[in-house]
């Protein structure tokens, strides 16, 4: 059986790295919120430390639609990791309804994962050189101002939750893959590569 893991955390939660750490671990295909925002804030020129128009989330999420017709349109084995933030004031409910319904479509697990972290140590992330890299958030003002407005959406009652300041990727990987029910390593790392 397929899977679709869904990581959802506040801007600096680790959301992309421990996508990777799991995708490494299973071979499920990360599509991180960014592989779907950075074509829109390329363009426009976004630098992580001005705020984003409102504008260019409409366009980023029109790039998102494309990448889950692609999704769906992927072989049935093929599972999957996606990323966000969702904040209590957007339908971030609405979000993960929709991502339900694609996984059974799919005929795929669905696997809701939030990743908190204390305010400290996201401020103090914020400062990563990746993230520069990745057009990323990276004021500690705007996101302490993000937050306070908006905070993250409520883990639904079937999610794991995971403290992402007291884990390290790859154990918050494992833990995802024991949660999912034990899905299988990946075929390149089983095999002589």
């Amino acid at each position: 059986m397929s899977h679709l893991f869904y990581l959802v955390g506040a801007p600096g939660s680790g959301k992309r790295t421990v996508g990777k750490a799991l995708s490494a671990l299973t071979g499920a295909a990360l599509l991180d919120n960014h592989l779907f925002n950075d074509p829109v804030f390329t363009a426009f020129g976004v630098d992580g430390v001005s705020p984003v128009p409102p504008e260019l989330f409409d366009l980023a999420e029109e790039v998102r639609q494309v990448g889950l017709r692609a999704l769906r349109l992927a072989p049935p084995t093929r599972s999957h990791i996606l990323t966000n933030y969702l904040s209590r004031v957007e339908e971030g409910e609405e979000v993960v309804a929709e991502l339900r319904a694609l996984a059974r479509e799919r005929g795929a697990a669905f696997v809701p994962v939030w990743l908190e972290c204390p305010l400290p140590e996201l401020e103090a992330r914020m400062g990563q050189p990746e993230r520069r890299e990745r057009l990323k958030l990276r004021d500690p003002l705007i996101l302490r101002g993000l937050l306070e407005r908006g905070g993250v959406m409520d883990a639904p009652a079937d999610a794991l939750v995971l403290d992402t300041a007291r884990l390290d990727p790859h154990e918050a990987a494992r833990r995802i893959v024991a949660f999912a029910g034990g899905v299988p390593v990946a075929d390149a790392l089983a095999s002589p590569g």
